[in-house]
């Protein structure tokens, strides 16, 4: 029964070919679902969700109606990645990763891609995430963008396209991990006899990347997890995080700035920090150079931060990386940058700032997807062909207020993975968050977040819009043990930095 009437609607289904035929990375998983008894499925759907309810495994949604809790959605069939196209979006994500960081780095430093014009520079400093507190700034070994989760999605033509990059403090690491420990406690017997990579060891290499990014002192780096509290959103993340490094998880208050030296409060007196993973936004960092009416961070942080003192995981400043207006100039940065053409494709972008580009778009816009250039969380997107007249009247209206908020793609055919729908599989649309780690070399975690959009037809994946979670398989067999490493061509761009 599970499924009868399966239908691929025309979507490229990531389990299906077109006649219903299991692709070959997913004809061992079909084959063990169809050969599931009677509601089995459903009796470990069930399991899932209760291990999760009792490990208390959580998201927050802000206003909404039911409370502040959630548990984390999540839906038990799995979504396989071929273990050789990941490895191309491995080579992609840190083609990508390493030259946002070279640009971020220029543009709060020698501004050589603005000078030559390769972004615009209005665009740049118009930016609301551009911190002009952070020019001149030097992180150890330059390394801006230490933890990136890049967000990817297959289109109907099968390959996969970024959708957005963030580097600021992307979140949703932690489900990966504990997505596959539901998985092998509810439902062990479907792994048998397949070599998926593991996603177990995530905190190890978290931690090795922010002990080598800390300033020289001689000593072991001490690394503390900065969290704003237990009411963001993100809570369970930071704590799972730094139990799973053995590291403190502090709040601002906690931390004190004491003879030019970031210092810990302990029983025992003040304890020196060498690096802070921050999970609050840059301009809550520091009252001192931010935001004055912050509570959340450290006053004079950015002092000691200047001086090389103490290192911030992301770098402040990160943030001008995933503006999604200039999202659309990545391909030209990569160029710019690495002589090299892109390994993984943006969605076509339309800028609303660029006044040709905002004629299309007004003209067109209820045939595209609009959304704000600084949002996260699927919040403030306009689906076109979705919304009605009196929608597009007034979204028209916010975009003719502030071209620069907005940028517009086409309408993809996200790809849709089988997912439990009663008693019975349904396709749903999904994207991919791959989590990326930049210290010594850059590694891209063999997986990331599967986001499904459980309600049907939808195309937002987001928690925060009613979306869940898939556990994510990659397969080891075609892999060829590819290295995480950094790309070759770091020493060719060299004179650009």
């Amino acid at each position: 029964m599970l499924l009868d009437n399966y239908e691929t609607d025309g979507f490229y289904d990531e389990m299906f070919d077109d006649g219903g035929v299991p692709r070959s990375r997913a004809d061992a998983l079909a084959k063990r679902l169809v050969a599931l008894s009677d509601g089995e499925l459903v009796r470990r759907q069930k399991a899932a969700d209760l291990t999760l309810l009792n490990m208390g495994i959580t998201f927050a949604v802000y206003g909404h109606e039911a409370g502040t809790e959630k548990v984390w959605p999540f839906d038990i069939v799995p979504r396989i990645v071929d273990g050789a196209e990941f490895t191309m979006i491995q080579r992609g994500l840190r083609q990508r990763i390493f030259a946002l960081n070279l640009f971020v780095n220029d543009v709060y430093n020698e501004q050589r891609i603005l000078k030559d014009r390769v972004v615009p520079s209005d665009l740049v400093f118009s930016a609301p995430c551009y911190l002009k507190q952070c020019l001149g700034l030097k992180p150890p070994g330059d390394v801006w963008c230490h933890v990136v989760g890049t967000d990817l999605v297959r289109d109907s033509d099968g390959q996969f396209y970024v959708l957005e990059d963030n580097l600021r403090c992307p979140s949703g690491v932690s489900y990966v991990i504990e997505n596959r420990e539901v998985m092998k406690r509810t439902f062990p017997q479907i792994f048998g006899g397949l070599r998926i990579q593991p996603v177990e060891d995530y905190p190890e290499r978290l931690l090795e990347t922010l002990q080598h990014v800390a300033p020289a002192n001689g000593h072991s780096p001490k690394v503390v997890v900065l969290t704003p509290g237990i009411f963001n959103s993100a809570y369970f993340e930071h704590s799972f995080l730094a139990q799973q490094m053995g590291v403190d998880l502090v709040e601002g208050s906690d931390l004190v700035v004491s003879d030019g030296y970031v210092c810990m409060r302990t029983t025992r007196g003040l304890q020196k920090v060498d690096v802070i993973y921050r999970r609050i936004d840059d301009t809550f960092l520091d009252p001192l150079t931010f935001r004055p009416d912050s509570a959340l961070g450290v006053p004079g942080l950015m002092d000691v931060y200047r001086k090389g003192r103490v290192t911030l995981a992301n770098a402040p400043g990160t943030g001008i990386a995933d503006d999604k207006a200039v999202y659309a100039y990545v391909p030209q940065i990569i160029k710019y940058y690495l002589g090299e053409e892109p390994i993984l494709n943006n969605v076509p972008t339309r800028i609303c700032w660029d006044p040709e580009d905002l004629k299309y778009v007004l003209q067109h816009l209820a045939e595209l997807v609009v959304k704000p250039t600084n949002e996260s969380g699927g919040y403030g997107i306009l689906i076109g062909p979705r919304a009605t007249a009196e929608e597009l009247s007034a979204y028209a209206d916010q975009i003719r207020a502030n071209p620069r908020n907005y940028i517009a793609q086409p309408v993809l055919g996200l790809s849709r993975v089988p997912t439990i729908v009663d008693d019975h599989l349904e396709g749903r649309h999904v994207d991919l968050r791959p989590y990326i780690l930049y210290g010594k070399d850059i590694f891209v975690l063999p997986g990331g977040l599967t986001r499904v959009a459980l309600k049907k037809g939808s195309l937002v994946v987001n928690s925060s819009q009613g979306g869940g979670s898939k556990d994510t398989w990659v397969l080891a067999e075609s892999v060829n043990g590819e290295a995480n490493r950094r790309p070759h061509f770091q020493e060719a761009v060299v004179s650009h930095v």
